[in-house]
């Protein structure tokens, strides 16, 4: 459940920051001091390419070829974020060097955009650290760090200020009327009316009601199947098991019917999100958060079942 509310928050998140007026506002917020940048001084550089990476990073900004900003979206707070950040760091600098035409080989010194690495916590927990360091997972001192600037909302009501507000009222609207309609129209209408990313909503309201409608109802199709597989499971289990009357037979009864019910609900998922023509790389993200695949394998079982 925790992992779906993030991506629907998360997609709005995308989606806000991708826009040009927006990338600028979210830009001056982390650097106000910077007034003379224009729109055009920006080129988004997220990764996408989640079949080949199994990564994908929320938003990756590149200023002025100085400057290379990742900013991700967090509601349940991870100390490995830094990891995830330098994954995502190499290989938008992977993906810069070959557009560049660097050359790593040779005696002169490339020229690198700065990075800077930040986090946006949207949950409730109080306590965070104001910085994630990669040496934080690892005993002893290393060669490599990575630091990751937490930020949340801090009442100066600037645009991330907003979008941590924005998520606030989608959970309060949730808790209330569950994945239902309701909810996205009353998170829509409460953020307008109280002057939350205002603008955007309104002047975006029909794109803002497709990303949500559309994942709340892949959460729906979710716990449906993790229902139904913990069923499955449960009952081939059990039939076995009264088949087998032993001990062993019943042990290998359940896991027969855990391995069956959840190879049943990763083709059952892949099937329906195909005829809600959601993309295959989502599809690919959704069993590895679902069922706990790796990408491979994910992105195996997603061709193995796209055309059944």
């Amino acid at each position: 459940m925790a992992e779906m509310r993030r991506s629907v928050k998360d997609s709005v998140f995308t989606y806000l920051f991708k826009q040009p007026e927006y990338t600028r506002q979210l830009y001056l917020a982390l650097h106000p001091e910077d007034t003379s940048v224009q729109e055009s001084d920006f080129k988004l550089v997220t990764l996408e390419n989640v079949l080949t990476t199994g990564f994908y990073n929320d938003l990756g900004i590149q200023v002025r070829n100085r400057l290379i900003l990742l900013v991700e979206a967090q509601s349940t707070f991870s100390v490995n974020i830094a990891l995830r950040m330098l994954l995502y760091l190499a290989g938008t600098y992977k993906e810069y060097i070959e557009e560049q035409k660097l050359d790593l080989y040779g005696s002169h010194a490339v020229e690198l955009p700065r990075p800077e690495l930040y986090v946006v916590y949207t949950g409730d927990r109080k306590e965070v650290p104001e910085t994630l360091r990669l040496s934080d997972l690892y005993q002893g001192v290393g060669s490599a760090e990575v630091e990751v600037k937490v930020l949340r909302d801090d009442g100066t009501g600037d645009i991330l200020d907003q979008y941590v507000r924005f998520c606030k009222i989608a959970d309060e609207q949730r808790e209330k009327y569950g994945l239902t309609q309701q909810a996205i129209d009353e998170t829509i209408r409460t953020c307008i009316s109280e002057n939350v990313l205002a603008p955007f909503l309104a002047s975006r309201q029909k794109e803002v009601l497709e990303i949500m409608v559309t994942l709340f109802d892949q959460e729906k199709i979710a716990e449906i199947h993790d229902y139904n597989v913990a069923k499955a499971a449960r009952q081939e289990g059990h039939q076995l098991g009264r088949e087998e009357g032993r001990a062993e037979g019943r042990a290998e009864g359940r896991a027969e019917g855990r391995t069956e019910g959840r190879e049943e609900g990763i083709r059952a998922v892949v099937g329906m999100l195909r005829g809600m023509s959601v993309e295959q790389k989502q599809i690919v993200q959704k069993l590895v958060e679902q069922f706990g695949l790796l990408p491979q394998a994910a992105e195996e079982k997603v061709k193995q079942y796209w055309k059944q």
